[in-house]
This record gives C-alpha cells, sequence and structure tokens, in this order.
C-alpha cells in the first residue's frame, strides 16, 4: 500500500564530549532527513487500507487481540513521533541563536542530540514497563519506533492480505456452489434424497462459517513464512477453502454423470429392453429345444431351462417411471447395475441353449459323418455294396428314428466306418511283386 520501511536510525554520538558546529550542522540536517522519512511512514500507515479495515471491523480471536495491542502501538507512535519533533525543533531554534554558537549553546546541543533529553509517555501495555514515564535519546527513540512500526505493519498487511484473497474467493465458491445446487435440485438431486445434497448443504454451512471467520479473525487464517522477520511475510491459509473447493468438485462431477443420464436415458433404456428382449427369446427357443431333445432323444441328460428374469424386468419398469418423474439420481444407479446384469442374463440365456441343443449337435453330427461315408463309397462304385448297405440302413435308421439312443447309434456309425474302410483297401493277390486284383506292373 505504499508503505515505506522502517525508520532511518540517528547517526551516534560525537567524538568528543562536546560537539563542534559542523558535527552540529551534520546531525540536524541527518535529523531533519530522518523526521520526514518517519512521517512519511506513519501517514502511510495512517492511510493503509487495512489499517482502515480493521478499525471498522467487528473483530474476534486473533486478530482482536492483536489488533488492540497494534491501536495502542499506532497511538504512541504518533507521541513517540511528536517528542521526535520537539527535540528537533528545540535543536533547530538552539542552533539558530548565532551564526557560529557558543560553547553553552554546543553543550546544549550536544545534550539534545546525543543525551537522554526526550521525556516519553509510560508504555506498560506494549514493552511491560512499569514506569509512568521514562527518558531516551533520540537512537533508541527511533529504534523502539522500528520495531513497533514493524509489528504494527506487520498485523496491517497480514490482515489486510487475508482480506484481499480469501472473501472474494469464497464469494465466487459460492456462487459457483449457487450454479450447481440449481442445477442438482433440477436433475432431483436434493438433501435426504442423494448424498450428493447432503453434501452440498454440508458445503453451504462450511462456506457460509468460513467466510464469516475471515472477516472477523483474518489474522487465524494467516501462515507466517518460515523464516521470515519482514512485516506480512506469509500467505493466506486456504487450507478449508480448498478442502470446500475440492469436495464442490467431487459434487459436480456426480451432477454431470446424473446430466449424462438424463441425456442418454432413453438410449439406455432401449438398448435394456432389447438385450432382455434377446435373452427372453433366447430362454424361449432353449425351452422349446428341451422339449424336442426329450422327445427324440433316448437316454439323454438335458438341463433344466429357468423362466424369463422377471426381477430385472421389474426393474426395467421401475427405471422407466424415474425417467418418467425426471428422479436422474435415482435412475442413474439402477441404469448402471441393470446394464450389467441384463448382458449377463442374455450370456446365461445362450449357454443354455448351447447346453440344451448338445445333444441335437451331437445327432446332426452323426447324421452328416454318415452321409459323407456313403458318398465316399459311391464314388468308389460300391454303393450297392449289400454289407455296405447293410450296415448304413441300421445307422440311418437309428438317427432318423425317435427318440434316438445316440450311444447306440454313435457305435453302428463306427462299424459303417469300419466297414466302408475295409472294402475301399484294393486286395492284395498274387505272389509278392505281381500288381492288385491280379494285375501286372
Amino acid at each position: 500500500m505504499g508503505v515505506p520501511g522502517p525508520f532511518p536510525s540517528f547517526a551516534g554520538a560525537p567524538d568528543g564530549p562536546v560537539m563542534g558546529r559542523e558535527e552540529v550542522d551534520r546531525a540536524l540536517a541527518k535529523l531533519a532527513a530522518e523526521h520526514e522519512a518517519i512521517e512519511s511512514s506513519l501517514l502511510a500507515l495512517q492511510d493503509h487500507a487495512g489499517r482502515r479495515l480493521l478499525e471498522g471491523a467487528e473483530l474476534t480471536g486473533v486478530t482482536k487481540d492483536r489488533w488492540s495491542t497494534t491501536e495502542q502501538a499506532i497511538s504512541l507512535l504518533w507521541s513517540y513521533f511528536d517528542a521526535y519533533t520537539e527535540a528537533l525543533t528545540r535543536a533547530r531554534e538552539v542552533r539558530s541563536r548565532h551564526r557560529w554558537p557558543t560553547q553553552d549553546e554546543l553543550t546544549e546541543l550536544t545534550e539534545l542530540l546525543c543525551g537522554t533529553a526526550i521525556t516519553l509517555p509510560s508504555s506498560a501495555t506494549l514493552g511491560g514497563s512499569p514506569l509512568l514515564s521514562e527518558e531516551l535519546g533520540l537512537d533508541r527513540l527511533v529504534d523502539r519506533m522500528n520495531r513497533w512500526y514493524a509489528e504494527a505493519l506487520d498485523v496491517i498487511v497480514s490482515a489486510d492480505a487475508v482480506w484481499s484473497a480469501l472473501p472474494a474467493r469464497i464469494d465466487m465458491l459460492s456462487a459457483e456452489l449457487h450454479r450447481t445446487r440449481s442445477l442438482a435440485h433440477s436433475v432431483g438431486v436434493r438433501p435426504g434424497e442423494h448424498p450428493s445434497g447432503d453434501d452440498l448443504e454440508q458445503i453451504t454451512a462450511e462456506l457460509t462459517a468460513l467466510r464469516a471467520e475471515v472477516v472477523s479473525d483474518p489474522l487465524a487464517f494467516w501462515k507466517h513464512a518460515s523464516g521470515s522477520s519482514a512485516p506480512g511475510g506469509g500467505s493466506p491459509d486456504t487450507e478449508r477453502y480448498d478442502r470446500a473447493a475440492r469436495a464442490l468438485e467431487d459434487v459436480r462431477r456426480e451432477i454431470e454423470a446424473v446430466l449424462d443420464v438424463r441425456q442418454d436415458a432413453e438410449r439406455r433404456l432401449m438398448r435394456l429392453r432389447d438385450v432382455l428382449s434377446r435373452a427372453d427369446r433366447t430362454l424361449a427357443e432353449a425351452r422349446q429345444a428341451r422339449g424336442e431333445v426329450l422327445a427324440k432323444i433316448a437316454a439323454s441328460e438335458v438341463p433344466a431351462v429357468s423362466g424369463p428374469p422377471t426381477a430385472l424386468h421389474e426393474q426395467l419398469v421401475a427405471a422407466a417411471d424415474y425417467r418418467r418423474r425426471s428422479q436422474w439420481h435415482r435412475l442413474s444407479p439402477l441404469l448402471e447395475s441393470l446394464e450389467q446384469r441384463a448382458d449377463d442374463e442374455l450370456l446365461r440365456a445362450r449357454e443354455s441353449l448351447t447346453a440344451v441343443t448338445a445333444p441335437l449337435a451331437v445327432r446332426a453330427e452323426l447324421r452328416g459323418r454318415l452321409d459323407a461315408y456313403k458318398a465316399k463309397v459311391a464314388r468308389h462304385g460300391m454303393a450297392e455294396d449289400p454289407f455296405l448297405v447293410e450296415r448304413y440302413d441300421v445307422a440311418r435308421r437309428m438317427l432318423w428314428s425317435a427318440p434316438c439312443d445316440l450311444r447306440a447309434a454313435e457305435q453302428a456309425v463306427l462299424r459303417y466306418q469300419q466297414a466302408a474302410a475295409e472294402a475301399l483297401v484294393p486286395r492284395q493277390t498274387g505272389p509278392a511283386g505281381q500288381g492288385i486284383e491280379g494285375g501286372t506292373e
């Protein structure tokens, strides 16, 4: 805020017991410069925006205690400055009597400038002194003013820094909180009905309390920089603010997820209906296939087929009702659960159909193998072989009769395969080296 640095200190004692004219003139010039610097610093401190805010605020806690002491220090600083001014004025008056001061005048000036000729009011509340008044020299006076000035400036700058940073950020976060609450209300996220609604209430209470505490006790939210002794060395403590901001961000993401559900609800519900419908059709096909297997396949263990997923259908109806009533916060978790369970149900229905139709698949494989060997036999001109025809007819009757004994049918197919394989192997006749069927090489 344009506050100058600490006050300058007096140059020091003269070389001898009594100062000479030139030494006096140099000391007065130095004191005049110091006086101007001190006055500028005190005026800047008096006009500091942080000081005016502290004076007008209803303070509590640490700030109330420290500001009470600081106010006294500032008042005493002005009293000390008046004493400083009076001492300088007296010295100037003595010096102005003669162009060449007398020895008595030089002695008086030496006492004024280097002695303990300044009488000050008591500062017991600040320094612990029990005296009603005390006498100091200019150098000690400036040292004390420097110390109190730095302490007062630290309080004012620290409080001002907190007030400049935190309330504005809290207000911005509160505005974001208000928008989030409105959005949450529009999608049915309300206190007592959804955890995020309760979280919003807690964040609202925390921000309200935090702002009130920051305004009344800013120094409680100030962290001094480690190893720094400069006035205002440190930064505002934003831990509680940051925690509330993170909590609001978590809620905001939850609301966005609910909004996504609202936008995609119809598409996801249609997909759920389709998946459950396919699962129902697959289970119906499995039940029909089971009846066919029991009728057509003898001595076969066919697993039972469960009924349609009634609970899932009921929950799908509930999901559609949530969508119709715009209860998106309830629809969101239900859809996520239903989508996974519906996919699992369709997979289970397909596995059930596969397990039920396994005997039919085995019969179809045996029929295909039997016909393949018959075609092979026909290509070699042995289709009318009585033995092969007999074996083929036996296997075919077993495979195309109902109920079909798969084990017996499989053995019949194997017997036909073996007979066909033996018939297709050319017979070797004659002595070694002769061709097949009596032919020659």
